[in-house]
């Protein structure tokens, strides 16, 4: 596991990197701080992460910009700040968690547990993707589904467009609102635009979106599938 601390206090990154030691030991293949959002671009444009932790004020800079990027990248983001306002709207952007300062132990491993599941509750409003080196937020009301692509996936949206994202489809499932549902190893729905569920005769299933479009679901899948559906419609 491959992490990396943004923080510019010395005191706060030496104790977050000595609790993640401590409570993750030789699942940490490699851990690196850096204290600015230069440094850290710098970093990341060399080295491969799978999570970051991020204050989002350093030394004056503003840690926002680094957690846009973030949402394009195929990593996970935690935040830690002091600033609740702050972390609350950080969450749009596709945040796994919010440790408040000072950390504790506890708190701490808690997100990692959240880190380590695969049920997402987030109230994500954007996932990134760079388009000819630019960042552009896809609003995740505006997706349709998304399609594991090898170790991307592909956001097939409501306007017919089709980009493709680089985090794994189990990584997504740890950020997306609750309201997208995995129905298949290979696919993520947005439960919002689904029409029926199809049942063959044979025994395999279905899900149709209102656009028409036909999807294979998994059968583990389809009981909670159905008891959503269910739920919602009574």
């Amino acid at each position: 596991m491959k992490i990396l601390i943004v923080e510019d206090e010395e005191v706060a990154a030496r104790g977050l990197e000595r609790l993640l030691r401590e409570l993750l030991g030789k699942k940490i293949s490699s851990l690196h701080v850096e204290k600015s959002l230069l440094g850290s671009r710098c970093f990341l444009q060399e080295n491969p992460i799978d999570l970051l932790f991020l204050d989002l004020n350093l030394d004056g800079d503003f840690g926002f910009d680094l957690l846009k990027e973030s949402s394009a990248a195929s990593f996970i983001t935690i935040i830690t700040s002091g600033n609740t306002a702050e972390a609350i709207l950080a969450f749009e952007y596709g945040v796994l968690d919010f440790v408040p300062k000072p950390i504790s132990r506890e708190r701490l491993e808690k997100a990692l547990k959240k880190y380590f599941s695969n049920s997402g509750q987030n109230q994500t409003k954007y996932i990134g993707i760079k388009e000819d080196h630019h960042l552009k937020l896809i609003p995740t009301k505006e997706i349709l589904y998304i399609e594991a692509d090898d170790k991307k996936v592909k956001l097939f949206q409501k306007n017919g467009k089709i980009v493709s994202h680089y985090k794994s489809l189990e990584l997504l499932s740890k950020i997306l609102p609750g309201n997208f549902k995995r129905i298949h190893r290979s696919y993520i729905v947005n439960q919002r635009y689904i029409n029926q569920i199809l049942v063959s005769p044979g025994g395999s299933y279905q899900v149709e979106l209102v656009t028409g479009i036909k999807l294979k679901m998994g059968r583990n899948y389809y009981k909670d599938l159905k008891a959503t559906l269910y739920a919602k419609v009574s």
